[in-house]
């Protein structure tokens, strides 16, 4: 295994695996690198998945290994570790787990998502794992015959509680709203009203967990009168929502109070080089589908940048002899005029490279040496400015030259 990598995607959901496949089909030596045994991210702990376009039938996890399948095909490698740490050193980026394994990349994809959201209430913590779940798929077993109370009414919640059904006895689902209320979409309580397992308590919140070394009891608070109940109960789920993973990046990329990725619609960070995609970014609709559009548009963008800096630090920076770098548009009268004056002053027989840097397909460049005006020369030596032209006269060129 190759501890560098054209590209090294951090997660291992749809949108991660989008970006592999993307990236592994254009010839990009791609790593996967997710914390968890099964790839999938959180999809993967979700059951039936009705919603993606063109796989009528299918469950979350066997769409998941289709799209790691898929990623394998084109030589995606896959490795498992927890990221430490992110350093972005110009073209290279830098990668550390928190076992000290250590990836370097040209290109990296923050593809981590987000964690169920805690709600830290009393007896939450107590119980993890001894009737507190956070994943219907891994747990759903556990509780066959079982009386259950669900916390959450958005789409994962009703989702999930319908999974659940098939195993548990009795579902009490409690909804902050009131009576018929729901975040989820109709659809979604259309199926939960009409199942004879799930049952509602509305107008309420879940205060405490009590049990005597397992889950026994809820108690239930109604926010209308205040009045608290306790119902019988061998489990509890949470589904309220997700909190990113995003503790490594911070001060490495810009986040939203909320810890989300700040990216354009290009998937782009404020990082060169370093794009974010799906439940990590900051972004209205969350589904798998548009998580794999997020991964397939910062492959592509990736690829550019790739090929961008490659030809930039062989051609410039890394070059013997000194370059003029000329950044032009063919939208601009001038600047083509510039282009061509030069092109006929036969620049490589008196020693110099000539580049030409069109603004409108590379920002990335123009971007980096402050270029906000065209025509704009360039003078590198030994991978420094030595001189800077904007709009410059004939007799300046031939001065620099």
């Amino acid at each position: 295994m190759s501890a560098n990598y054209d590209l090294i995607v951090l997660g291992g959901g749809p949108a991660g695996m989008a970006s592999a496949i993307y990236s592994s089909r254009s010839r990009l030596n791609t790593l996967v690198l997710e914390t968890k045994r099964k790839t999938g991210g959180q999809p993967g702990t979700y059951h039936d998945m009705e919603n993606y376009p063109g796989v009528p039938e299918t469950t979350a996890s066997e769409l998941m290994e289709n799209f790691r399948t898929h990623a394998e095909k084109f030589g995606t490698e896959f490795e498992r570790g927890e990221v430490k740490s992110l350093e972005v050193n110009g073209f290279e980026k830098v990668i550390t787990t928190k076992k000290g394994e250590e990836y370097r990349a040209k290109s990296v994809v923050i593809a981590t998502g987000a964690e169920p959201r805690k709600l830290g209430i009393k007896g939450e913590e107590e119980f993890k794992g001894k009737g507190v779940s956070y994943c219907a798929t891994c747990d759903a077993d556990l509780f066959t015959d079982l009386d259950i109370v669900v916390v959450g009414n958005g789409n994962s919640a009703v989702e999930e509680s319908i999974y659940l059904s098939k195993f548990v006895n009795k579902i009490t689902m409690i909804v902050i709203h009131d009576e018929g209320v729901m975040d989820a979409e109709k659809i979604l309580q259309e199926k939960a009203m009409e199942n004879d397992k799930i049952e509602f308590v509305w107008n309420s919140v879940l205060e405490e967990i009590k049990g005597e070394g397992l889950v026994e009891k809820a108690v239930v608070k109604n926010i209308k009168n205040g009045e608290k109940t306790e119902l019988d109960c061998n489990g509890v789920f949470f589904f309220v929502g997700r909190v990113p993973s995003t503790d490594f990046l911070e001060g490495v990329v810009d986040l939203t109070e909320h810890g989300y990725v700040k990216s354009t619609k290009q998937m782009e960070t404020n990082q060169p080089g370093v794009y974010a995609v799906g439940d990590v970014r900051d972004k209205v609709v969350r589904q798998v589908i548009t998580a794999a559009g997020d991964g397939a548009t910062a492959a592509v963008m990736a690829q550019g940048y790739i090929e961008e800096e490659e030809y930039w630090h062989n051609h410039v920076v890394n070059s013997d002899k000194p370059a003029l770098v000329a950044f032009w548009s063919v939208t601009d009268q001038e600047s083509m005029d510039l282009i061509s004056q030069l092109e006929g002053m036969e620049l490589e027989d008196k020693g110099y490279k000539f580049i030409k840097i069109d603004t409108y397909k590379n920002r990335l460049i123009s971007d980096r040496y402050d270029v906000e005006e065209i025509p704009t020369l360039l003078k590198i030596e030994s991978g420094e400015v030595a001189s800077k032209l904007v709009k410059p006269e004939k007799e300046k060129i031939v001065e620099l030259i």
